[in-house]
């Protein structure tokens, strides 16, 4: 079986694994106040041209925003994502869990526009009734989007602005933020998206570590206790310099830079092929998650030999499919599912397939 469903089959990069073992049987401090996690964040501030930052490291993505949303709001406040928002449709509710309420707009192609955040916010703010409702207080985005997308500097910028004249946080979930960084088409930095939030997380998990989430505060006001949430909510790693070593690895001579550009490397090979094949897309995406639209008998031949993500049905005879490249996806790998894709394009599915 060859998998294509997500981004975090493999365990982690040789070298994170090299240095780990490396420094096992060092005596350090736990909790995130050894030396590796300290010069992590230095790092960090540095890549992202944010000399005030607080940097924090947590284990993985759900664990993240739950906590970074929790500290940020009050009881009575919300987070405000689009309907296809990772917090809203792929966290088991996790944010609510905690008590707060997840409002939920319609966005186009995945992402939330600035003019969608002031219409929240002023429909809430002229409503009668308005302290019958949760108050809108935060403004969640990914990038990339659960279904690719990325965000231009332009809308990040108008993003925050919304957000400021609205007195609301913008939070940027970045769980695969390095295929983002590294997309062909992208405008946007680290130093681009450190200027335009108040916090946003640099993903590990996705990208090559074993586990790990750095989060950036740009805001340090905001950081204030920080480390008490974290610790309740049950993110405060005693082996903390597990984090802190594997982030200052993938730093480290632009390993987490080199890492995701292998991975659109990859999802441009596929793409190409795809589009050489006639094979319809279901929307247009230059990041590492490729989106198509199968007949459905092609999807089950194709899933005796290769694990992707079925995503939605798209008519009566055929579905929406999302294969995904990573850090560590084989280029042989790529070729073999092109030329499978082209036997079943031709009619010609092989025993094997069926």
């Amino acid at each position: 079986m060859i998998y294509l469903n997500c981004d975090y089959n493999e365990g982690a990069h040789p070298r994170i694994l090299e240095k780990l073992i490396e420094t096992n049987m060092e005596q350090l401090p736990g909790y995130g106040e050894d030396c590796y996690c300290e010069e992590a964040r230095k790092v960090i501030r540095q890549v992202c041209k944010a000399p005030e930052a607080d940097v924090h490291f947590l284990v993985g993505g759900t664990q993240t925003n739950l906590t970074v949303i929790a500290a940020l709001l009050r009881p009575h406040q919300a987070a405000l994502c689009v309907e296809s928002g990772h917090i809203n449709v792929h966290e088991t509710g996790a944010v609510e869990a905690c008590g707060h309420k997840v409002t939920t707009t319609p966005g186009k192609d995945g992402k939330l526009c600035a003019e969608e955040v002031r219409r929240v916010y002023w429909e809430h703010k002229n409503d009668e009734a308005f302290e019958h409702t949760t108050q809108p207080k935060l403004a969640y985005i990914s990038h990339p989007t659960e279904f690719g997308t990325l965000y231009t500097k332009k809308e990040l910028e108008d993003l925050k602005q919304a957000c400021k004249e609205c007195g609301m946080y913008l939070f940027l979930d970045g769980a695969r933020m390095g295929y983002g960084l590294c997309a062909d088409t992208t405008d946007v930095t680290l130093p681009v998206i450190a200027e335009n939030t108040d916090v946003f997380y640099i993903g590990g998990t996705k990208v090559g570590a074993l586990f790990g989430e750095a989060v950036v505060f740009t805001d340090r006001a905001l950081a204030e206790d920080f480390r008490y949430m974290i610790k309740q909510k049950g993110g405060m790693l005693a082996k903390g310099r597990l984090l802190g070593i594997q982030f200052l690895e993938l730093f480290k001579d632009g390993l987490y830079f080199e890492i995701s550009r292998h991975a659109i490397a990859m999802a441009k090979l596929l793409k190409e092929g795809i589009e050489k094949l006639g094979i319809p897309f279901f929307i247009e995406s230059d990041t590492n998650q490729q989106f198509l639209i199968l007949p459905e008998e092609k999807i089950k031949a194709l899933s005796g030999r290769y694990s992707f993500s079925y995503i939605r049905p798209y008519d009566e005879n055929s579905g929406v499919v999302r294969f995904c490249t990573s850090w560590a996806t084989k280029e042989a790998d790529i070729r073999k599912l092109l030329e499978d894709m082209k036997s079943l394009r031709a009619g010609q599915e092989r025993t094997e397939l069926l």
